[in-house]
């Protein structure tokens, strides 16, 4: 025996916890109607995994749970639990006792349990599968199902006689082989969409890179012309502010030296007895000739930075005519782009509301022109906005230059007259020759100097401004190179330089600074900028990319590998499927003729037939006459057709059966085909119902006979088939409305009335 136990509690009408032992090979259950015998067949189906909830006689899941009565309370879950006898390993599990336990809630829940552990009604099914055990199916046939293998179509009939010889496992395998196909085919066009979505960003992120190595190029060359720049520029300010500094230092040391002698003088004459007009007036000339002295000195700074805006702006202006001048590196206003797109979308709105294509295409000849026009005038066009701005700049430095020369000029001439009046006066104190002018003659003669060291200075400003000037642009380039070439720039000291002196090369700094800037222009136009960014994209996209197409050719291999194993598993189907045939075609005339007693019964393999589509009258209309092979019927896919024949007597074909002739038919075929693939147990839910007492005795017969291949569990009023059962179980339903079990075990009465 495989099957030992079933035990039922909460399920439909079994409100109480009931066992029952199957320990010999055919167990009959008996009871009068509506006690609730046919539920013991709706359990196992439940307890085997059955979905169906109309099939067990339900709407919902809590339809199968006890709902109580009058006399006892309704259970909040039902749980039906069947113990397997593994010893063989039927079940292809390591263990000999098998449990298999499903319980539902009154929420719909589900539970599973294989041996007390929870788990997926996909274990439960494949476990039951491998030893041809389904919730439905040949070996379970409750009442009113004999005849539907009779009824079925030539497809279902097929689908039951595969369960039956155990090919279940195949179809399961295929199913899942094809539902997994599918998702491979759905995985494969996500893939391949996906690629069509990167491939044109991909394109564009490679001809950014080509702009982005060529702009590496470039700024390679421009970070050895900065270093090299730097280094000369950094080594002509150094050379400068020293030679400045000694410069200055002499002319400042004896400039302060008359300063004091100059106080001394003044001091004298201020105590002098003899301070006269002409005293006073020598020293408001040199007090005028001072200020007007500082007043050059403020205005000579002023002029030195202005020169040195000017020369900034000169750049500007020769870096945009650079520009201007190669037609790949021209500059084109927002606003012009804008008038662009207004015109050529207007073109288009034309095109859009036509639908005449000769028009289409002096719009599109039209929109061509435009950009034609476009180029052309942008190529030969005036001076972009940035050399008009730089114009405009000049033109106001140099007029504020000219303003200061002028007021310096003004100052110049001042100074003049002063001096002219300080030359006259000293004259005029040179006449006198009087011992108490000792000190407005020491007065000229340290003016005189001071005159001549101021001269020196200013010199020395002009150049000293000019340095400044040249110290700022180089930190102002040194920052902007920073920016464009990054951290290396600040190791321009290390650079090795080769060639003419370092101090003295500006006619070389001028070109070198030529050169970059027209790096500068490049680069720019180039795109330089993000380079990083764009760098990191691209290998992302493209590693994105090498992934897809990994993956794809993955998924191609899988999708190749499934449709071979799909074709395998058919081919195993039909070989199994139509050898099975065979066997149940010889049980099925051996079982036909014992009920008949003679006759031909057989299975037969077919193809489906189905009408063609009928053709409309428009269909006719386009056709003129119609082909001979329209109204044919097509070949579908194969199924089974039940040929039989009785025994003296013309009938022919099921149709022609009576109720009783049928039910004996569909009996011999259903042991037909458990005696081919014999289940570990069969359930009988009133299949001899329609027999007579000469029927069932053959019946009877063919009970014990199947018992030998397959334990039955009997659902029958029929004695004789009751006869036949080593234990009886009855099914009793009393005024609480509750199922209740009575056990008959024949085989231990007979040993205890022996």
């Amino acid at each position: 025996m495989y099957l030992k136990s079933l035990e039922i509690s909460g399920f439909k009408s079994f409100g109480k916890k009931s066992t029952l032992d199957f320990n010999s090979p055919i167990a009959s259950i008996v009871g009068p109607n509506g006690s609730g015998k046919s539920n013991i067949a709706e359990a196992f189906r439940f307890v085997l995994g059955e979905q169906s909830i109309k099939s067990m006689r339900g709407k919902r899941g809590e339809d199968l749970i006890f709902n109580g009565t009058k006399d006892a309370g309704r259970q909040n879950r039902a749980s039906v639990k069947v113990v397997f006898d593994n010893r063989k390993r039927v079940l292809d599990i390591d263990f000999d006792d098998v449990s298999i336990e499903r319980v539902v809630h009154r929420d719909g829940v589900n539970e599973y349990l294989i041996n007390g552990s929870s788990v997926r009604l996909k274990d439960i099914i494949e476990l039951l599968a491998k030893a041809h055990i389904g919730s439905s199916g040949h070996h379970i046939i409750s009442q009113g199902e004999a005849d539907r293998i009779l009824n079925a179509n030539l497809r279902e009939r097929r689908e039951m006689v595969e369960d039956a010889l155990g090919l279940k496992i195949y179809q399961y395998k295929r199913a899942e082989s094809e539902r997994k196909l599918e998702k491979t085919e759905e995985n494969i066009k996500s893939v391949e969409s996906l690629r069509r979505e990167i491939t044109p960003h991909l394109t564009f992120l490679k001809k950014q890179v080509e702009k982005v190595e060529k702009a590496l190029v470039m700024k390679d060359e421009l970070t050895n012309l900065y270093l090299e720049y730097f280094r000369r520029e950094d080594a002509y300010l150094k050379h400068e502010k020293k030679t400045l500094g000694d410069a200055k230092r002499g002319p400042t040391e004896a400039l302060a030296k008359l300063e004091k002698e100059l106080s001394l003088a003044r001091t004298v004459l201020a105590k002098s007895g003899n301070k006269d007009e002409k005293s006073n007036e020598l020293i408001s000339l040199e007090g005028k000739i001072r200020i007007v002295r500082e007043n050059l000195d403020v205005l000579s700074r002023s002029l030195g930075r202005l020169e040195g805006n000017i020369s900034a702006e000169e750049r500007r202006r020769e870096k945009a005519k650079h520009a201007l001048g190669s037609a790949d590196e021209k500059l084109v206003h927002l606003k012009d782009v804008e008038e662009l797109e207004k015109r050529v979308g207007e073109s288009l709105k034309i095109a859009e509301g036509s639908e005449d294509f000769s028009k289409i295409r002096e719009v599109l000849k039209s929109i061509r022109d435009i950009f034609a026009r476009f180029i052309s005038d942008k190529k030969q066009g005036g001076a972009p906005k940035e050399i008009e701005d730089a114009e405009a700049e000049l033109t106001r430095l140099n007029s504020e230059k000219k303003g200061i020369e002028a007021e310096i000029e003004k100052d110049k001439k001042e100074e003049a007259g002063y001096h002219k009046a300080y030359e006259t006066l000293k004259n005029d104190i040179e006449k006198e020759k009087d011992s108490s002018r000792d000190a407005e003659k020491a007065i000229f003669k340290i003016m005189a100097e001071q005159n001549q060291i101021h001269g020196e200075l200013s010199v020395l400003k002009v150049r000293e401004e000019l340095y400044h000037h040249d110290e700022e642009d180089f930190k102002r380039e040194l920052g902007e190179a920073g920016h464009l070439v990054g951290r290396a720039i600040v190791e321009y000291e290390n650079f090795k330089i080769q060639g003419e002196a370092l101090e003295t090369d500006r006619t070389g700094q001028q070109e070198r600074r030529k050169r970059i800037e027209k790096i500068k222009v490049r680069l720019e136009d180039a795109g330089g900028g993000g380079a990083d960014d764009i760098m990191k994209e691209f290998r992302e996209v493209s590693e994105r990319e090498a992934f897809l197409t990994r993956e794809l050719e993955d998924l191609r291999k899988s999708s190749a590998s499934l449709e071979i194993l799909i074709k395998e598993l058919e081919q195993r189907l039909d070989i199994e499927f139509k050898e099975g045939v065979l066997k149940i075609n010889k049980q099925f005339q051996e079982f036909f003729a014992l009920m008949f007693g003679g006759g031909t019964a057989a299975l037969e393999v077919v193809r489906e037939t189905k009408k063609k589509k009928a053709l409309t009258d428009l269909d006719l209309e386009g056709m003129g006459e119609m082909p001979e092979e329209m109204g044919e019927e097509e070949e579908g896919k194969e199924g089974i057709d039940i040929s039989v024949s009785l025994p003296r007597k013309k009938t022919k074909g099921l149709a022609m059966l009576s109720g009783g002739e049928r039910a004996l038919t569909s009996i011999a075929l259903i042991f037909a085909v458990s005696q081919v693939n014999p289940p570990p147990f069969i359930i009988l839910d009133e299949t001899d119902a329609a027999l007579d007492e000469a029927n069932s005795k053959k019946y009877g017969d063919m009970i014990e006979n199947l018992s030998k291949y397959s334990q039955l569990i009997l659902i029958t009023h029929n004695r004789e088939t009751m006869s036949r059962a080593g234990i009886l179980y009855g099914i009793t339903m009393g005024s609480d409305g509750i199922s209740k079990l009575l056990s008959i075990a024949f085989e231990e009465a007979a040993q205890v009335a022996k």
